[in-house]
């Protein structure tokens, strides 16, 4: 079966049972705390995260993959090349996952293969493919599984791929041997969540998606909460922060496919440039990518909030202008943050 993963462009594949109930006392705690924000579909979905065999019927094991996604031409230093977009307010940050093709497309229709491939080997099975479109506990499976372990920012950490990789699921019907977890190795090190610009890590394993910029600008449908604005600087979707900070990502590997590979007119785009982007153009630029799926109005709001703060920060006239442009928008949303946008005037002793 790896050789098989690994012609699709899978990373690594393991192999997970589903009884997962020591992991439900932390789910419920964590939707007690209301830690999933508006993300209702999790209350809505309780414990079937934690039991596979109520999600599929049948289901005994869980065959788990990962694949990595840093672009094919990614550098060496490449966490510093990141950083350095801070460094440019003017520039849109979009995190690096999305800035290729969709990657529920991507591993759906290689899971898909990869299930056929054990078909025509074993014979017709039960299953069924997921990538993050379900109620599934997927970093729990990954580490069950050997994929690696828990990052005290709670994404999955390997040895030899640090954290830039997708996760995916195939539930079966079959008795499989599991693979092995790994040990953790984060130590006493806390350089994420001391990277992180909002406090969202508010303990080690233990986010609250409230307060974290990924979950804001692209779950959240309402209005950013105005004491976190400013802490959102130029990052309009997404955020990799507390990746960037890590230093097992020094051994995150590139992606064999072409498929995350950034897309032309992302990577450097000027804000007021993606701003000025009516819905028509925001569809054809985003086909087939996952920023598509946060729509047009809240890729504004995330652009007003990005270029308040760099208004705040440069006084740039041209900022001004390209929030003065949507500040009739039809949508309250926008309205809004726009209005909020343009109060962030510099001050005169900046623009010196």
């Amino acid at each position: 079966m790896q050789d098989w993963a690994r012609e699709l462009g899978f990373s690594q594949i393991g192999v997970a049972g589903v009884d997962l109930s020591s992991a439900e006392p932390g789910l419920i705690q964590w939707l007690g705390q209301g830690f999933h924000g508006d993300m209702h579909y999790m209350q809505a979905h309780g414990l079937k995260r934690a039991r596979p065999a109520e999600l599929v019927p049948g289901t005994v094991s869980v065959i788990t993959v990962r694949m990595d996604y840093l672009p094919r031409d990614t550098p060496a230093g490449w966490q510093a090349v990141e950083w350095s977009r801070l460094e440019r307010p003017g520039e849109a940050i979009v995190s690096v996952y999305a800035r290729g093709r969709d990657y529920h497309k991507v591993l759906r229709a290689r899971l898909q293969k990869l299930s056929d491939r054990i078909a025509a080997e074993v014979g017709p099975f039960g299953h069924r493919v997921f990538t993050d479109s379900a109620p599934v506990l997927e970093a729990e499976l990954a580490s069950r599984s050997g994929q690696g372990w828990r990052g005290k920012h709670t994404l999955v950490l390997s040895r030899e791929a640090g954290s830039m990789f997708f996760l995916g699921e195939i539930y079966v019907d079959l008795a499989l041997e599991p693979t092995a977890p790994v040990s953790a190795h984060c130590g006493s090190c806390q350089a994420c969540s001391d990277a992180c610009p909002t406090g969202a890590i508010v303990a080690p394993q233990r986010v609250d998606a409230r307060r974290c910029i990924s979950y804001l600008t692209i779950e959240h449908a309402g209005a950013i909460p105005e004491e976190l604005r400013p802490l959102l600087a130029n990052r309009i979707y997404g955020c990799d922060d507390c990746q960037l900070a890590c230093p097992w990502n020094k051994f995150a590997q590139p992606s064999r496919l072409p498929d995350f590979d950034a897309r032309g007119g992302l990577v450097g785009a000027q804000l007021a440039q993606l701003f000025a982007w009516d819905e028509d153009t925001f569809l054809r630029c985003t086909e087939g990518s996952p920023i598509r799926r946060i729509g047009h109005v809240r890729w504004l709001r995330n652009i007003a909030v990005a270029l308040g703060n760099a208004w705040r920060e440069t006084g740039e006239p041209l900022l001004e202008q390209a929030l003065r442009s949507r500040s009739a928008h039809p949508e309250a949303l926008v309205r809004e943050h726009v209005q909020w946008a343009l109060a962030q005037r510099a001050p005169a002793s900046a623009l010196h």
